[in-house]
């Protein structure tokens, strides 16, 4: 299938700024999964300072603001074909190895309510459907609600709520795999839906290293795995690791953000 992604973010500023610096996550790699046909990031109102790829794989570029502007626009589009391998990313390797995956975070670490889910069976014929007993489990607990929790809501906090978006299902997924000593990790990427062409943010799901298999993916919110209508941007311990856009700035000018995104076929 090939998708059509088109996103945009605008940061306003009620004064001029003179310092800003932007860590961008935004151009999605090709891999078992997809292929990237065509993608450009463009800048208004700043500049790409430098690009690298960071120690998981993802492109990472570093975005300055133009000293004294008021509005820093990060526009993101291009056409990525993709499959539906039902999840299974596979034997893939990256910078990071396995053992890194296993180890909790500020934002994944498990608290009482975590540790109430359902353990996973690591028997290598029953991991994947503990997983997605799991994955159920989660979400009849916390169900989705869009605006629920903010990017800084940890998984723990997050399942002592009522109900959570999909970065809390992603971390608090990976955060209860990891409790059975299973490599995890937080995917961001985007996600066609039927019901809407329009979105207000970026998806997010989970993987697993599973026996046999390889990285398999957990989208909680959906309750299913990845398909062709998902496509990877990058990937982390947790959310911060694979936040689509992370920054900083000096002075005291209140900010306004707004973000536009599109994916269709």
């Amino acid at each position: 299938m090939e998708l059509s992604i088109s996103h945009t973010t605008e940061y306003a500023y009620s004064m001029p700024v003179n310092y800003a610096l932007q860590k961008v996550r935004l151009r999605p790699l090709s891999s078992v999964m997809q292929t990237v046909n065509t993608w450009q990031v463009e800048i208004t109102g700043g500049k790409i300072e430098t690009s690298y790829t960071d120690h998981y794989g993802n492109h990472v570029d570093l975005v300055s603001i133009t000293p004294g502007a008021q509005v820093l626009r990060i526009q993101a589009a291009g056409h990525v074909n993709t499959l539906n391998d039902t999840g299974v990313l596979g034997h893939v390797y990256g910078r990071a190895p396995l053992w890194h995956f296993q180890q909790p975070t500020r934002m994944t670490l498990p608290g009482d309510a975590i540790k109430a889910l359902p353990p996973v069976d690591t028997a290598d014929d029953a991991q994947l459907e503990s997983l997605h007993a799991l994955s159920a489990a989660i979400l009849d607990t916390l169900p989705y609600q869009a605006g629920a929790t903010s990017v800084d809501t940890t998984a723990e906090d997050a399942m002592q709520g009522e109900v959570g978006v999909c970065q809390d299902h992603a971390q608090i997924f990976v955060s209860a795999a990891r409790l059975s000593g299973l490599p995890a990790r937080y995917v961001s990427g985007y996600l066609m839906t039927d019901e809407e062409i329009a979105h207000e943010a970026t998806h997010a799901w989970a993987e697993v290293f599973v026996s046999g298999l390889g990285w398999v993916g957990f989208d909680v919110s959906n309750g299913m795995s990845p398909d062709e209508r998902y496509t990877r941007i990058a990937i982390g311990r947790d959310a911060r690791d694979a936040a689509p856009i992370e920054g900083l700035r000096m002075g005291s000018a209140q900010e306004s953000l707004v973000v536009s995104l599109q994916v269709q076929q």
